[in-house]
């Protein structure tokens, strides 16, 4: 029957794509016709000539009828059920059979999921919004979901209908989410949404919620299961969950994958001793050099983390961006790890991995800001949906980039939801959140007059604090013995106290000020030094106010800055006596320690995002050297509790002198908290060397030196103390022993009281 059973006003609301529910009008709809109860089924089929409607089961085909428009087509069908029926459709000369998506009616969103996401607190909304392929009425196709609450119309683009919005048009739910099931699509489709304001202008997005992305320059987002991996490490996440990262050592190694190696057909240089170093290649680029992959990242750079001795590695951020120059900091898609280094699955291998050799993996994460790529959440659904509209809210000018709108229940419930994916499908241990200050305060780098105060008339961000404050909550609540590290550079309270005494929640926060005070001391000559002591023993006055982790990281190496040898004074001898004295001053100072790639052999030239690391350094002996100070230091780190058990308990401080300027030395002591165990620290940082040198101990005995930077294997000057010194009994520094020590020059002495050996001579 070809009689029409629509209006054209009707036709025309899909033909001109300005229907919010095309299932009103398109798919199968039960009418009466003649006293008859029939089905209507409609198409809008653009470039088809012809069309049928199939019904396999029953072995018939009914030709449908142009109505009102060449491409929209329409039959009525006598049949009491009409169920799983097919499309074909001729196109020219090319004939194709499929299932209409508007036969498939049934929202994947429940009310409680609308609810939930609407108030801000969908946890796992990323399991109901993106591209996720499912089965319905036992056809298998992809869902498809996106919150663009002020949009007029939403389409799915894709290889699959030419890239055309006309073709599958979404439906608008009540919260201005927009779904639509498309059958017979699978894993790797590549699609983005169609987004038409009211004003009718058309913006292509990736999205948000998209699991993969095309490698760059290309945006579109591919169709992912994140459920096809069999992880390996339910082992490490038990014991995770059961421990607390706060008394135990975490040693970071900071890490951009795209700059740490590239894959080259350089062979690996010889070292003097003929032996080949594992993974160090030259680091000029060969024509064609390429990323390596998660997985060839997993086979070289994991072994080099673990041979160092670091706890953890931390990635600049991995999440989906434009421009490898932003480093990662500028990010369209939130939940879609770097299509540069391969599939999501490469990437959850990767972390697999690193589980299985012992090391956390740790994530910047980006929640302060977003890049204004066309393609990525600015201006998303034609108006300011992820941003704040005015611009003294809603945009860093410095950066160029657009600021997140806290106060939005569903922007806010879009970045919790992505710190907990993490997390979740990814096995990740940990984020560093990046530019916290930023968010803390609508004022940062902004002029007078272009910012706008709370309510309360402060420079404050009220929304951005209670939006950390609920992410951390929840990150501990599902994932208990994680980490979440705050880089905050300001004097705001409590960022790392829990949320219930009115904290931000962060577990640990990077000490801005120890890294300031550390270069500035360091970088200036060892003579006038002793003028500015402070530097050295300011931090522990407020060592305690916050769970500090102590971070020379990437920030401190580019920008003209130079290398953190680079910084030292003196000759070559003196710099790299200083970045060891450093660093020993680091992992012996209370706090969890993080360090940026090529630190740990000393190169000289800032960190440059489009090449390797300098590797073939390591064929010179000092560098190898360095390398070798820092694997054991590492080591003596995690094996003496009394290094990491209470880096935030006053009684695992202890000066014993900190008023030496004269001779620019320091000396301290670092208690266990589950033991007797405590180690003693004496720190010279001027090239004078000090023979005949006492500092009082607590305890008598013989106390072993366990560590010296200033060791021959190091590249030192081999001055020590023969293996460890005996004590006097000789009163000093209010207490009742002390320690005559040879102090080798820029160099920093860990030793530790022998009970056995000293309990023997007490015997004897």
């Amino acid at each position: 029957m070809s009689m029409t059973t629509i209006a054209p006003e009707q036709v025309n609301s899909i033909v001109w794509n300005q229907h919010s529910d095309p299932f009103e009008i398109l798919g199968s709809h039960p009418i009466e016709q003649n006293g008859q109860n029939v089905w209507a089924v409609r198409a809008y089929l653009p470039n088809a000539s012809e069309a049928w409607v199939v019904l396999p089961e029953q072995r018939q085909q009914y030709p449908m009828h142009a109505v009102h428009h060449p491409h929209f087509f329409e039959c009525t069908i006598e049949t009491a059920e009409l169920a799983n029926y097919q499309l074909r459709i001729k196109e020219g000369e090319h004939e194709r059979v499929t299932y209409d998506p508007y036969a498939f009616r049934s929202p994947r969103l429940t009310d409680f999921d609308l609810h939930l996401f609407s108030e801000g607190n969908h946890h796992r909304i990323y399991e109901k919004l993106g591209a996720h392929v499912a089965e319905v009425g036992g056809v298998k196709g992809v869902y498809f979901a996106v919150w663009a609450p002020n949009a007029r119309n939403v389409s799915v683009l894709g290889d699959f209908n030419l890239w055309d919005g006309r073709k599958h048009q979404m439906r608008r739910g009540s919260t201005g989410i927009w779904e639509l099931f498309i059958p017979e699509l699978d894993v790797g489709t590549r699609y983005k949404y169609e987004i038409k304001n009211f004003a009718g202008h058309i913006y292509e997005k990736s999205d948000p919620y998209g699991f993969q992305q095309e490698p760059r320059p290309k945006t579109a987002s591919i169709v992912t299961d994140l459920d096809a991996y069999t992880w390996n490490d339910e082992e490490w996440l038990e014991k995770r969950r059961h421990t607390d990262p706060l008394t135990q050592p975490v040693s970071v190694y900071e890490v951009h994958l795209g700059s740490w190696l590239h894959a080259a057909s350089a062979e690996p240089p010889k070292l003097p001793n003929g032996e080949t170093e594992p993974v160090v290649v030259v680091s000029e680029l060969k024509p064609g050099a390429r990323f390596l992959t998660y997985r060839e990242l997993a086979d070289r750079l994991i072994p080099y983390v673990k041979d160092l001795g670091y706890t953890h590695v931390e990635l600049l951020p991995i999440a989906e961006h434009p421009f490898d120059g932003s480093w990662g900091y500028q990010v369209t898609g939130y939940y879609a790890p770097t299509s540069r280094f391969g599939s999501a699955e490469d990437f959850m291998y990767f972390v697999d991995q690193c589980h299985k050799n012992d090391i956390g993996v740790i994530v910047d994460w980006v929640p302060g800001h977003f890049p204004k790529d066309g393609h990525g959440l600015a201006f998303f659904d034609g108006s300011h949906l992820y941003e704040h509209a005015d611009p003294r809210k809603g945009e860093h000018k410095e950066w160029g980039t657009l600021v997140f709108n806290y106060s939005r229940h569903e922007v806010r419930n879009f970045l919790v939801a992505n710190a907990l994916f993490w997390f979740d499908k990814y096995h990740i241990d940990g984020v560093r959140v990046d530019a916290v200050a930023s968010m803390l305060y609508n004022d940062y780098c902004r002029e007078p007059g272009e910012w706008l105060p709370n309510q309360y008339g402060g420079r404050e961000n009220l929304e951005a604090a209670d939006f950390l404050r609920q992410v951390n909550h929840i990150i501990f609540s599902y994932f208990p013995g994680a980490l979440s590290i705050a880089e905050e550079s300001t004097s705001w309270p409590m960022v790392s106290w829990p949320t219930y005494t009115g904290g931000l929640g962060f577990n640990l926060k990077w000490n801005m000020g120890w890294m300031h005070d550390m270069l500035d001391y360091f970088s200036m000559d060892p003579w006038f030094r002793q003028f500015h002591q402070n530097n050295i023993t300011f931090s522990m006055w407020y060592n305690h106010s916050e769970n500090f982790m102590l971070a020379l990281s990437h920030d401190e190496v580019v920008h003209g800055k130079s290398n953190i040898i680079g910084k030292m004074p003196g000759d070559r001898w003196q710099k790299f006596a200083n970045v060891r004295c450093l660093f020993s001053y680091m992992f012996a100072h209370p706090g969890k320690k993080t360090m940026f790639m090529s630190m740990e052999f000393a190169q000289w030239s800032e960190w440059n995002v489009w090449a390797d690391l300098d590797w073939q350094l390591l064929q010179h002996e000092s560098h190898q050297q360095l390398k070798k100070f820092f694997q054991e230091l590492n080591h003596l780190y995690r094996s003496e509790p009394a290094l990491y058990t209470q880096d935030f308990a006053e009684p695992g401080f202890e000066w014993i002198d900190c008023s030496d300027n004269r001779h620019s030395v320091v000396s301290f002591i670092r208690r266990d908290k589950d033991s007797e165990d405590f180690v003693v620290v004496v720190c010279n940082f001027t090239p004078q060397p000090h023979s005949h040198y006492r500092i009082g101990v607590p305890e008598h005995g013989f106390y072993t030196e366990l560590f010296n930077s200033d060791a021959r294997q190091y590249g030192g000057s081999n001055m020590g103390n023969l293996g460890g010194k005996w004590t006097d009994r000789w009163s000093l520094h209010s207490r009742p022993y002390s320690l005559d020590l040879c102090l080798p020059p820029l160099g920093v002495l860990i030793l530790k009281l022998d009970k056995i050996k000293t309990a023997e001579a007490l015997e004897g």
